[in-house]
Order: structure tokens, then C-alpha cells, then sequence
């Protein structure tokens, strides 16, 4: 039985408007069309307040790996909150559940990561990756490297520092951010940005902005450099292959950090465990969140990898950092049964060897329909960039009106997909069927033609 009031949808909407804030919402519009109330979910379906079933093409906030209504997982979560519910690990203290995770994230993760720091979400685990970084160059007597480079449209959490490791403008006007020594350079956006350079070429050109930078800050003030494997809050910007290896190779020479964002891509999401596999990035911090959990309870963390690791155990003294709710004793029974769970059912293989290829070959049939200028993606992760004109790259002015017409048709339809500005994005569940990626096909084209029809333009 439900302890949440049953309502009818305009009282739910009007309570809404009344008193709920709402994160990236613009409140004054939204309370003058209306919440849309979910109210239920199973497998990669959703329902609203009103009985319209929708098919979940974002995984919720990518994050629901393993779909909705996995008994296991919630049964877990029960049996832990009745034995111990909260206890925090400052004090000299830790728990089963906590011990037990830790051990087997360094079994998944890539081999440099033997220790982990628990955080609450992605945010607080980027906001740990700056304090971590900043220790490390402290104790091993270099304290002038204080510098991170991030990069532009790159997406890292809202907290204040970690939107400052984001690169996204709108979000810094707003908060007069970013906060010192912390600097961007391109990213690696070959259909916005590669102009007439091959992806290769594009990709060796926008990895040595970089090292241009470095250099211009002076290698001895640069702590390290963080990106995403896939920028995907930033449009869906899959890297060209030549930009990774190039990145490893200028943090390596220049012995700057380098972080693997990985709270969008980890757990799966491309085909491998995480993205920094998929991308052969060689990374000594990784922070993750969403996936470990199926988004099921909030848990985020960062993987310290062995450089880091070492002299922050053996000579940094105390480290005077920690959340109330770092190792969360139910969240972190959670993600064992969701990582057990993945590897049960062989969840990574199946997305690498048939669901990731299936999705990528039906999204590319996108790529003849007049409004696409460009389907990219990988794994379970597909962009599909809305454009003015194939032949030149021309975006639609102003940037993100067409591409919010195309998810409100999307909506309507019951599929959700996201728009980043006009890229229409989908990131479904793992759990997810050859039928259900069709399904979202079917619903997908007939919003892109929805969509051209209300510009004019024939599909």
C-alpha cells in the first residue's frame, strides 16, 4: 500500500507549482503547462498520473542500467535497512556493506584502482576529484599545481565546484562561476567544430589544445585534465579515435593527472565495464554515481588509482574530507546486488555483442531523414543532431528551439528522449529488448517527421 496520497493529476500539478522547485526547470513555465506526474514504472516502461504509458529512453537520468521493479535490488536495499539502516564511516568505523562494495569495484574496474571514496552523488564525487587532486600535489611537494583544465559543453555535476569543472556557459553566468584555476579548452566536437579536417585529423588538433595549454600556463601550475569518455549532457560528442591516445600521451609527458568522468558511461553504458576501457583512456582518478546503483538509492564515488593511491595512504596524514552519507550502509547493499546482478546475467557482454551493435545500426538509418545532419553514438548511447542544412553544417537558429518541438513530440508519443540543444539523445535501459529498441525507433522517426512537418520541410 502506498503511504503517498492518492490524487487526482491537476492537484498533484497544483501542489507542484505551489511549492517545488525544480533542477535545469524554468518554474514559471512549467506551473503554467503543468508537471507531468510519473507514478509508476516496470521493465523500461513508465506511467504517468493519467495512465499514458511511456518507453523510458534515458534510463530515467541514465542511470537506471538495469530497468525498473528488480525485486532483488529493492530486496537488498530492505533486508540491509533492517539490519542497519545508517551508520557513517568517519571515527575509525566502516560496515559490511560499504567493505564488501569497495573490494569488489576494484575486481571491475580497470586494474590501477585497487581504492575507492564514497561520495553521494556524481557531483560530490567530482567536487572529491579537485580535493583529491589537490592533495596529492600538496604531499608529494609540488603544492603550485593547482590548475584543472576541463573542457568546453562538458557536463561534471551543479555543486559549485563541480559545475565550475563543467563547460558549460549559461551555467557559469548564472553563477558567476568558474572558480579559480580551473580552465577549458575545445572539445572534441568533429560535426560542430572539425571544420573541413578529417575525424582523425580533428581529433589530433583538438587533443593538442591541451597541451597548447599547458604550455601556456606552464606545465609546473597544471594539476590535470578531466573529461568524459563521451561528453553526453554536451550533445552526445563521441571523440574521434585519434583524441584519447593523444590525451594520454600529453598528460604523460607532462605528468598532469588525468580523471575519467565516468557517471554517465560507467557500468556498461558503451559495452565494456566503462567508458576509460572503451577508449583506452589511462586514467588515475575515475568518478562514477548512476550506474552502480541502478540509480535505485543516490551513490557516487571516486576510484583512486595507485599514483594517487600510494602517497595519500602511506605519507598524506588526514585527509579532511567526507559526506554524512560517504558509504551509505543501504545504498552500498544496493550496488553489490546490482554489480553481482550485472555480471550474473552477463549485462556488459550482451550490450557489447548484440544490443549496442543493434541500436547503432537502427539509429544510422536516421542519418537520411532531412532534419539529421549526423548520428553518433556508441554502446547503448545514440545522438541524433538536428540540422538546417546537411551540406554545410548549418544549425538551426536559435540553437535548441527545433530540438525542443522534437522532444515534446517525442512526449507526446511516449517515448522519452532528451534533447541537448537540437541533438535528440536516447540512452535506454541495458535490460532492454531488440523489440524495445525498435519500439523506440518507430516512435523516434515519428516525432522527427512530426517535427519537420511543423517547420515545413517533407520528410
Amino acid at each position: 500500500m502506498s503511504i503517498v496520497p492518492q490524487r487526482a493529476t491537476a492537484e498533484w500539478q497544483e501542489i507542484d507549482r505551489r511549492h517545488y522547485i525544480h533542477p535545469y526547470t524554468d518554474s514559471k513555465s512549467l506551473g503554467e503547462q503543468g508537471t507531468r506526474v510519473i507514478t509508476r514504472a516496470e521493465g523500461v516502461h513508465l506511467w504517468d498520473s493519467d495512465g499514458k504509458r511511456y518507453i523510458d529512453g534515458m534510463s530515467g537520468l541514465w542511470c537506471c542500467n538495469l530497468g525498473y521493479g528488480r525485486r532483488d535490488l529493492v530486496e537488498a536495499a530492505c533486508e540491509q535497512m533492517r539490519e542497519l539502516p545508517y551508520y557513517n564511516s568517519f571515527f575509525k568505523t566502516a560496515h559490511p556493506p560499504a567493505i564488501e562494495l569497495a573490494g569488489l569495484l576494484a575486481e571491475v574496474t580497470p586494474a590501477q584502482f585497487k581504492h575507492v571514496f564514497y561520495t553521494g552523488s556524481g557531483s560530490e564525487a567530482n567536487d572529491t576529484v579537485i580535493r583529491l587532486v589537490r592533495r596529492y600535489w600538496d604531499i608529494v611537494g609540488q603544492p603550485n599545481r593547482r590548475i584543472i583544465v576541463s573542457r568546453e559543453n562538458a557536463y561534471h555535476g551543479s555543486t559549485i565546484a563541480a559545475a565550475s569543472l563543467g563547460g558549460q556557459w549559461p551555467v557559469h553566468e548564472q553563477g558567476h562561476l568558474p572558480i579559480p584555476n580551473i580552465v577549458h579548452v575545445g572539445a572534441p566536437y568533429w560535426y560542430g567544430c572539425g571544420g573541413d579536417l578529417t575525424p582523425d585529423a580533428f581529433g589530433i588538433e583538438a587533443a593538442r589544445e591541451l597541451e597548447t595549454k599547458i604550455l601556456a600556463l606552464g606545465p609546473e601550475n597544471v594539476a590535470a585534465f578531466i573529461g568524459e569518455p563521451v561528453q553526453g549532457a554536451g550533445g552526445m560528442i563521441i571523440p574521434p579515435a585519434t583524441y584519447w591516445p593523444e590525451i594520454n600521451r600529453i598528460c604523460e609527458r607532462y605528468g598532469v593527472l588525468l580523471i575519467a568522468d565516468e557517471v554517465i558511461c560507467g557500468f556498461g553504458r558503451t559495452g565494456r565495464w566503462f567508458g576509460s576501457e572503451r577508449f583506452g583512456i589511462k586514467a588515475d582518478l575515475m568518478s562514477f554515481a548512476k550506474g552502480v546503483t541502478s540509480g535505485y538509492l543516490p551513490l557516487g564515488g571516486v576510484m583512486v588509482g595507485d599514483r594517487v593511491a600510494g602517497p595519500l595512504i602511506e605519507q598524506g596524514g588526514e585527509f579532511y574530507h567526507g559526506f554524512t552519507y560517504s558509504g551509505h550502509p543501504a545504498a552500498c547493499a544496493l550496488a553489490v546486488a546490482n554489480i553481482n546482478a550485472m555480471r550474473r546475467e552477463g549485462i556488459v557482454d550482451r550490450v557489447h555483442d548484440e544490443l549496442g551493435p543493434y541500436l547503432q545500426r537502427r539509429w544510422q538509418e536516421f542519418a537520411t531523414h532531412p532534419l539529421v545532419g549526423e548520428v553518433r553514438g556508441v554502446g547503448l548511447l545514440a545522438g541524433i543532431e538536428l540540422t538546417r542544412n546537411k551540406a554545410t553544417r548549418e544549425f538551426f537558429e536559435p540553437i535548441g528551439d527545433v530540438g525542443t518541438v522534437c522532444r515534446d513530440f517525442c512526449f507526446q508519443n511516449g517515448l522519452v528522449m532528451r534533447a541537448v540543444r537540437d541533438t535528440m539523445i536516447i540512452a535506454p535501459p541495458l535490460v532492454s529488448t531488440i523489440a524495445d529498441i525498435d519500439e523506440m525507433w518507430i516512435l523516434a522517426r515519428k516525432s522527427l517527421d512530426m517535427t519537420a512537418a511543423q517547420l515545413g520541410i517533407a520528410a
